[in-house]
């Protein structure tokens, strides 16, 4: 499942510049929190699950897995801390890991907090995976990298958190908390059809994974991330379709910005 959380789309059309600050004074989106409505939706989830494990006899969760992301520790929380889980169930203490964050576009929504930061933000029973770094390694934007990262890229990365997960993990019942791209992400390397959430959503995924045994599996190696071009002042207008019209614009790796139009980034995903 995945959450909704406020960001520079809610205040400005141009994300080819709001969306890589922090906020504008009046709202922040570096990191952002759940909205109001984001807060109603885990609580529709959190009712939903209590049905199902008390009325219809589900089964509770072996393991919690959250994004490192705020919003994503909030909905989890909110979903899951205050549920009465049939005796013997195994307690709500989710995992953060690296790896289930969104898609790292250049824009701060996408931008995780520090270690510390997030320790002291979320509840106590969220338990960091082992080697979570202090500072976010992942995220490029910001001048002079301004680079986003690719389709292939998080592919890649979801196969690997997949990977890991099933390697280490004897649970049958498995809970993710995460975001709209990287759920479909998920879904595409587990070759499940594609399928799109609403905010607040919950989809099933039954999964058979077994161990390969013998000779190494072949590998590729997946592009990373490439420069993304952005208005490096506010724009002067956004034209639908082609993004912002921008006085000045950011070149990276020796790229040229376009001088009159500088596309603008994908807006942030509603989550």
């Amino acid at each position: 499942m995945f959450p909704y959380r406020t960001d520079a789309d809610d205040h400005h059309g141009e994300q080819c510049y709001w969306a890589e600050l922090d906020g504008n004074g009046t709202a922040t989106w570096a990191d952002p929190l759940l909205t109001a409505q984001g807060a109603a939706e885990a609580s529709r989830a959190n009712a939903y699950f209590a049905s199902r494990l008390h009325d219809h006899g589900m089964p509770a969760f072996d393991s919690y897995y959250s994004s490192p992301l705020k919003r994503c520790i909030q909905t989890a929380d909110g979903t899951f801390s205050s549920l009465r889980l049939p005796p013997g169930s195994a307690p709500f203490r989710p995992t953060i890991k690296e790896l289930f964050r969104e898609g790292i576009s250049i824009h701060t929504c996408d931008r995780r907090s520090t270690r510390g930061a997030i320790r002291a933000f979320a509840p106590a029973s969220f338990r960091f995976e082992e080697g979570f770094t202090e500072e976010d390694e992942l995220w490029q934007g910001g001048a002079p990298r301004s680079r986003g990262e690719t389709e292939a890229h998080q592919r890649a990365r979801s196969k690997a958190v997949l990977d890991d997960v099933f390697t280490h993990d004897d649970g049958t019942w498995l809970s993710v908390t995460s975001h709209s791209g990287e759920i479909a992400s998920l879904l595409a390397v587990l070759g499940h059809r594609a399928f799109s959430l609403g905010t607040g959503q919950i989809i099933p995924v039954l999964v058979r994974a077994e161990v390969a045994r013998g000779g190494q599996t072949p590998t590729t190696t997946a592009p990373g991330f490439t420069f993304e071009a952005t208005c490096t002042a506010p724009p002067v207008t956004s034209i639908a379709g082609q993004g912002c019209v921008c006085s000045t614009t950011s070149s990276s790796g020796g790229i040229p910005a376009v001088a009159a139009s500088a596309t603008s980034t994908p807006s942030p995903r509603q989550m």
